[in-house]
């Protein structure tokens, strides 16, 4: 089976684990907050660190499984989508990694403190770990971006859904000899008058 024919598996797996690789780290432990206080240290998951965290890997999530079902000019559509979703999410991410992150902790220490504004927080804040998830879910943009590639590169070779997933009638044969109920149901399933 070459690349191309096996395209459609290939990226619809990269989108699924991708998507759920960011929905479970987005409830991890990201970043913990050592305080100058002396007080427990906070820790602060993807979900507050990033906060479009899990609302977009739930959307690659369900690219993922309407990519297995979808038309050529979806597919192409999602495969942009999709490599979008990843440069953003990857690079927001990698922001996260390379730099202090005091913006990103701040929502929660303000909720586990009462303290506000920029310079109270860093007031508080002695020194910030970073955990192994922010790397894992990098990773998991990465396998995005390359699922996305695949869906560019491949998108015209992939094999059509079937007539299960149709909803034009005129695929649909006529049956021959009298009609019963299920017959009429059908007709009606499909849009049409079984009356006339």
């Amino acid at each position: 089976m070459t690349f191309a024919r096996r395209g459609r598996s290939l990226a619809v797996s990269g989108f699924l684990l991708s998507g759920a690789v960011g929905i479970i780290s987005s409830t991890q432990t990201w970043l913990t907050v050592e305080r100058a206080d002396a007080g427990e240290a906070i820790l602060v998951p993807g979900a507050s660190a990033l906060p479009l965290l899990a609302p977009l890997s739930l959307a690659v999530l369900a690219l993922g499984i309407a990519l297995s079902i979808v038309g050529p000019v979806l597919r192409l559509f999602f495969g942009v989508l999709g490599a979008a979703s990843a440069l953003f999410l990857g690079w927001t991410t990698f922001q996260l990694l390379l730099s202090e992150p005091l913006s990103a902790v701040g929502p929660t220490v303000t909720e586990t403190t009462g303290l506000a504004g920029s310079s109270a927080i860093a007031d508080v804040v002695a020194g910030i770990e970073l955990s192994a998830w922010p790397v894992m879910t990098l990773i998991g943009w990465i396998v995005l971006l390359a699922a996305s590639l695949v869906v560019l590169f491949t998108w015209r070779r992939w094999k059509t859904g079937g007539r299960r997933y149709r909803t034009d009638a005129a695929h649909v044969e006529a049956a021959a000899g009298p009609v019963d109920a299920i017959d009429s149901w059908d007709d009606l399933s499909r849009g049409t008058d079984p009356t006339r």
